[in-house]
């Protein structure tokens, strides 16, 4: 069968082919056209240069990327799976193909790249395993052992329980099973929710994928082939959680520079050996470029400081490195990503998931025949105990990975499985794991009734009790003596359902004591030199590294503490809840915590809605009470998949199937989000409509034109500002050709010749321009001022004077005949000189094109001297030295002028 592509009523793409990589293609080209600018945005971060688009704003993560290598990760895991899995390499690589092949067909029709002037990059096979890295590389929160090294430092080894929660920077889940004896059905049901960082567009997308070997519906990560995480393939569904396992670990580094300019790292057994050195450039737009020293010692990467701040080891701001699987095993665990969608009973995904490597998650599953599967799925290593909660000295014995765990797995209690980040299965292979509250509960509310369907799963998605309430509740019963106002602030509060909705005017009145006891504890002394500690550390690790958000979050721990460092929690309480009584919030929960999301792409703005739930709510909105109560970070996407019936499922996700603004499917699905409805999975292809190939729009049709002239017999020609980043396919395929050798452009990517264009239109002395004839561009025309351009040095510029460079598309590319030329160059000198007013225009062809020569002698130009131009060396384009041959064009002069 052709490939084909279908759309139901939300957008949402629906895909067949007659194979799986050319399945892979159409799904990398539909992800292109649908998602292309976020496609750009994950593309850069995992090569370390989004600071060269987003600006300085995102130089943090470009360190930390260029520092841990992921570029040279992904690159090393791409020539693993080519050597071990040369079918998945296959397909990883149509995919890409088809992200090309969508960048290339829809880079015109994307707002973003007219309006930045931003070139569509290519992608390289590689890059869905950098962009998989770059996803996941803080997913498990390595960070967190700076903070728990800093709480030791300051405040004694028992500062790791008080503070441990799951804290800000991880990305918690909810996922669930029912087995068939407690659904109406007597089949299973799988649903959850993921808790990511909310992005517009949203970090899944809804997908179904079909070819002879398999039919799947489910959630991909754009840039990522395949569908990884939440898929249903009609006899057998699955689901994940982060299973909050350790599977990165820190190593002190001493280190020290050798004459030679290289670095040495002390190794376990004495010996100083050398460390790979290097030194990138990051650039920065709008800012100048900054260099990175990248090391990397028998651990891994170096993350933070170098040789210079290694001292004695003995403070964790000294050269700390990272050492995590992936470029331990060069494996990212795609090969797991096939055989998933193959996959047609539990036992299928069990034996994919054995080469799953991160993140570490933990894995529901169930099949129509009645199979159900909980288990851990990743790669964690064997080492020492300390090496799993906090920095190890590289220099020591000790701390080498010495193998991989065995994967847990779980069990399915009475019918019920529940994986919401709790300490389950997969705890012998974490330290920190989110409070039990959200999984209890689900729990609860599952087992209040036994014939569940699938419609009705949203209800458990939608719930807001707050059991972690509980403590600060209890500490408020306990308080006497408050001022009238406190004392029936508290009042209400007790009284109060406990549950987090967003018209609820108590859940405000809790949020704002809450957050009045989590910044008097972060200011009290005995914190003092822990907030200091951020300082210290990269800026991309402050997230972890900040006191109040640890404290919001761990205050559950030292509510309940027997003693805080002698801190009077009562006093704290009580001090609090008599600050919020003197200025009560005025509206309701929805008033103040509101959808904050994360937005690379420039688009429309929006009122950005009231939200229900709370960090430990099985609606888990989460914000970082004393700091804020805006969202940023929730469900990702909602799912439910019946195991009776595949299109009694259903699905939803923050915003919408495209993240291409101002289309009716880019956050159509936002009202139903809000209000915990899921949309429907439709997999008939009679209930789809097929989307016809778009007749192919007249090229630069929306760009205003500067000039426009009918030329008889030839038809219209317009000339139009040329947009670096949308123009770019077709100029660098005409100035890379050989014709083209004179341009002065063969060698150069599509990036090179896109930066080359894009500094040309911040200048008010040249300009470039594409000429368009019957919907299809045609030649490329730039002009200068020559007393602003090299060739200014070679002749006696006049007043008037404008030159010009032309560059005609390839013979046969646009079905010219006969007097094409002569007709498209008087076209451009009619704009030149009537147009602009120009008196005299100034070409230099090299001297060895004689074929250009000779086209502007028949065209009236008068041969002028034959020149040399100096060479050009600046920091944003090189000219080489060129023999010119001059010749000019004069504008008549009209009779009484």
């Amino acid at each position: 069968m052709p490939t084909e592509i279908y759309r139901d009523a939300w957008g949402i793409p629906h895909l067949r082919a007659d194979g799986t990589s050319a399945l892979a293609r159409l799904q990398g080209r539909v992800t292109a056209l649908d998602r292309a600018w976020q496609l750009e945005v994950e593309r850069h971060r995992a090569q370390g240069t989004s600071a060269s688009f987003l600006g300085s704003s995102a130089l943090a993560w470009d360190t930390l990327a260029t520092r841990a290598r992921l570029d040279d990760t992904a690159r090393r895991c791409f020539a693993a799976l080519e050597r071990h899995d040369p079918e998945t390499a296959r397909w990883v690589r149509a995919y890409t193909d088809g992200v090309n092949d969508g960048l290339a067909e829809g880079a015109r029709r994307t707002p973003e790249f007219g309006a930045t002037g931003l070139v569509p990059g290519r992608w390289e096979p590689w890059h869905p395993l950098g962009v998989w890295l770059a996803t996941h590389l803080l997913f498990a929160g390595f960070p967190a052992k700076l903070w728990r090294e800093e709480a030791v430092r300051c405040l004694g080894e028992e500062a790791i329980g008080l503070f441990a929660t799951d804290g800000p920077g991880t990305s918690g889940s909810n996922g669930w099973l029912v087995t068939g004896e407690r659904t109406v059905t007597g089949r299973a049901v799988v649903a959850g929710d993921p808790h990511r960082f909310i992005e517009d567009p949203g970090v899944y997308q809804q997908i179904h994928l079909a070819c002879p070997e398999f039919d799947v519906v489910g959630l991909a990560v754009p840039g990522i082939p395949g569908i990884a995480h939440f898929g249903h393939t009609g006899p057998v569904a699955w689901a994940i959680t982060n299973a909050m396992a350790d599977y990165q670990d820190l190593y002190r580094e001493r280190l020290r520079r050798t004459a030679d300019g290289g670095v040495q790292a002390l190794d376990p057994d004495g010996t100083w050996r050398a460390a790979v050195r290097l030194v990138e450039t990051v650039e920065v737009a709008g800012g100048d470029p900054v260099e990175v020293e990248v090391i990397e010692t028998g651990r891994g990467p170096v993350v933070v400081g170098g040789p210079e701040s290694a001292g004695t080891g003995t403070r964790p701001q000294a050269a700390v490195s990272l050492r995590h699987p992936p470029r331990v095993t060069e494996r990212a665990g795609f090969s797991a990503l096939l055989p998933l969608l193959r996959a047609r009973r539990v036992t299928d995904v069990d034996r994919a998931l054995d080469l799953w490597t991160e993140p570490v998650n933990v894995v529901l599953a169930a099949d129509a025949d009645g199979g159900v599967l909980h288990r851990v799925a990743g790669v964690v290593p064997w080492r020492g105990e300390t090496g799993r909660s906090r920095l190890v000295p590289a220099w020591e014995p000790g701390h080498e990975w010495r193998g991989w765990h065995d994967m847990p797995r779980g069990d399915v209690e009475n019918g019920i499985a529940v994986m919401a980040n709790q300490r389950g299965p997969a705890a012998p292979l974490g330290v920190e794991f989110a409070p039990g509250h959200r999984a209890a509960r689900i729990r609860e509310l599952l087992e209040w009734k036994q014939g569940w369907s699938a419609g009705e799963m949203p209800a458990v998605h939608m719930d807001t009790r707050l059991a972690s309430a509980a403590l600060l509740l209890d500490r408020l019963s306990g308080l006497d003596g408050l001022t009238p106002g406190a004392g029936a602030l508290r009042d209400v509060l007790l009284a109060w359902d406990r549950h987090m909705d967003a018209d609820s005017g108590a859940a405000a009145v809790y949020a704002a004591v809450r957050g009045a006891v989590v910044r008097r504890l972060a200011a009290h002394p005995v914190f003092a030199e822990l907030a200091d500690a951020p300082s210290a550390y990269p800026e991309v690790f402050l997230p972890w590294l900040a006191l109040l958000p640890r404290i919001g979050f761990a205050l559950e721990h030292l509510l309940a503490a027997d003693d805080l460092y002698g801190v009077d929690r009562a006093a704290i309480v009580r001090e609090a809840v008599e600050e919020v009584a003197a200025n009560p919030p005025r509206g309701t929960w929805g008033d103040t915590h509101r959808l904050a999301p994360w937005r690379a792409t420039p688009g429309t703005p929006y009122d950005e809605p009231g939200l229900a739930g709370d960090h430990d709510c099985v609606l888990c909105t989460s914000c970082v009470p004393g700091l804020t109560d805006l969202s940023a970070r929730g469900p990702a996407a909602r799912y439910v998949w019946d195991l009776a019936r595949r299109d009694d499922s259903l699905w939803v996700v923050p915003f919408g199937a495209l993240g291409v603004p101002g289309s009716p499917h880019h956050r159509d699905q936002l009202p139903l989000w809000l209000e915990g409805e899921l949309v429907p999975v439709v997999t008939d292809w009679d209930r789809l409509t097929k989307e016809t190939p778009m007749a192919a729009e007249p090229y630069a049709a929306h760009r205003e034109a500067v000039h426009e002239e009918l030329v008889e017999g030839f038809g219209a020609v317009r000339i139009v500002p040329l947009a670096p980043g949308a123009d770019m396919d077709v100029v660098h395929g005409w100035v890379s050709g050989e014709r083209a050798s004179f341009w002065g452009m063969n060698g150069l990517t599509k990036e090179q010749v896109g930066e080359i264009y894009a500094h040309m239109a911040t200048l008010d002395t040249h300009r470039a321009f594409l000429a368009v004839k019957d919907g299809e561009p045609v030649a490329l025309l730039q002009t200068y001022e020559p007393e602003a351009d090299r060739v200014g040095a070679c002749y006696a510029v006049e007043p008037g004077d404008i030159g010009v460079h032309l560059l005609l598309a390839p013979p046969g590319s646009t079905g010219a005949r006969a007097g094409w030329t002569s007709a498209l160059l008087t076209v451009f000198t009619s704009y030149i000189l009537d147009g602009l007013g120009r008196r005299r225009v100034v070409v230099d062809p090299d001297e060895r094109n004689e074929k250009a020569i000779a086209r502007f002698l028949r065209q009236g130009f008068v041969p002028g001297p034959a020149v040399v131009l100096p060479e050009i060396d600046l920091p944003d384009v090189y000219l080489p030295e060129k023999r010119a041959r001059l010749a000019f064009l004069t504008r008549p002069v009209q009779p009484g002028n």
